[in-house]
């Protein structure tokens, strides 16, 4: 058996550990405190530990939903883990100090948080067959930064606004303002025909769930989401607001979507389910469509889906201030758009 503590393997049993709060991490539950210092060991075991009082914050018990505030002295004992466990932790940690460092472009940037402008092709995160993202790569780009994380996430396939927080109370703060729906998230998208100008409001629940893998083997699925009827149990309420943006594309109409919930593909599906997917889409597009856009001899070409996140308002996390930021089409977005005509298909 191997033993890890504070993230790091060892082979001999480690002593109690005792690490103390600091800012990044005052406001966080113990629990999540936790699981992101004891990585690899399993959420049952650490719920466990919090139970039995070998975990203690201060010389005293404390619930699983305790907030650790700075300079808080959080008792850790010796954690067990299979060689198993052990072996998938080191290999995920190896292959984040293997990320190679890549900054991206940076719409905005303080002492809270970076928005930076997410390129189309790149994962946010590694995990589900992808090595590394946007946050393991800029994490090596800046190694004096003690913290860095997604606020929300972006499909490998979009483009456009991203926002990372900088310090734990902005993350928190951020957050909040995305699950209570007080910020303003508006994507542009393309779609082949005509969108009917009277269709404005998209009110359709949602369900996720898996598809068989390649090798039909059961837990190799992939992602989908599909719009199911409204008194559907597992449907999770879905709203989509859409604009029609005037755009030269005569065979296309440009969109200005806006999402009052965040759904996984929650655009993708609602267009595709009104009979308009939007150009490029690999999931739930046209497909026959998107081969012929991707022609070389068909300029210009599309060889990605056309949706971008253009505009995004929210509360700085500290002062309030209202910001809204904004990301331009990309030119391969930007070039489309301006030329795609009905000889293109």
């Amino acid at each position: 058996m191997k033993h890890i503590i504070g993230g790091i393997l060892s082979s001999p049993l480690p002593q109690v550990t005792t690490v103390t709060v600091d800012e990044d991490s005052a406001g966080q539950r113990l629990d999540n405190f936790l699981m992101r210092h004891l990585k690899g060991v399993p959420k049952t075991h650490i719920y466990r530990i919090i139970r039995s009082g070998e975990v203690r914050v201060n010389k005293g018990r404390a619930a699983a939903d305790t907030r650790v505030a700075i300079g808080d002295a959080v008792r850790l004992p010796p954690v067990r883990i299979s060689d198993r466990v052990a072996e998938k932790a080191d290999a995920m940690a190896q292959t984040v100090r293997d990320a190679p460092a890549r900054d991206f472009p940076i719409i905005f940037e303080d002492d809270y948080l970076i928005a930076i402008d997410k390129p189309s092709g790149v994962a946010v995160h590694g995990g589900s067959g992808v090595s590394f993202g946007v946050i393991e790569q800029m994490r090596m780009a800046r190694p004096l930064s003690k913290f860095l994380e997604l606020v929300h996430r972006l499909d490998r396939e979009t483009s456009g606004i991203l926002l990372i927080a900088k310090k734990r109370s902005a993350l928190t703060h951020l957050q909040n303002q995305f699950r209570e729906r007080e910020t303003d998230k508006t994507y542009l998208a393309m779609v082949a025909g005509s969108w009917p100008a009277n269709k404005k409001v998209l009110d359709k629940p949602l369900h996720k769930y898996l598809i068989e893998g390649k090798a039909g083997t059961p837990g190799l699925g992939e992602r989908r989401v599909k719009v199911v009827s409204k008194d559907d149990p597992n449907g999770l309420p879905s709203v989509t607001l859409v604009k029609i943006r005037p755009s030269t594309a005569r065979a296309f109409t440009m969109l200005e979507v806006t999402i009052k919930t965040g759904r996984t593909h929650q655009i993708r599906v609602h267009l595709s389910s009104e009979g308009f997917p939007i150009a490029g889409d690999d999931k739930y597009g046209d497909f026959d469509l998107n081969k012929v856009l991707m022609r070389e001899d068909k300029l210009p070409a599309l060889k990605r889906m056309f949706l971008h996140a253009w505009r995004l308002k929210f509360s700085h996390p500290s002062t309030g201030q209202s910001i809204q930021l904004m990301a331009v089409l990309p030119p391969e977005l930007e070039i489309f758009a301006q030329h795609a005509t009905p000889e293109t298909t």
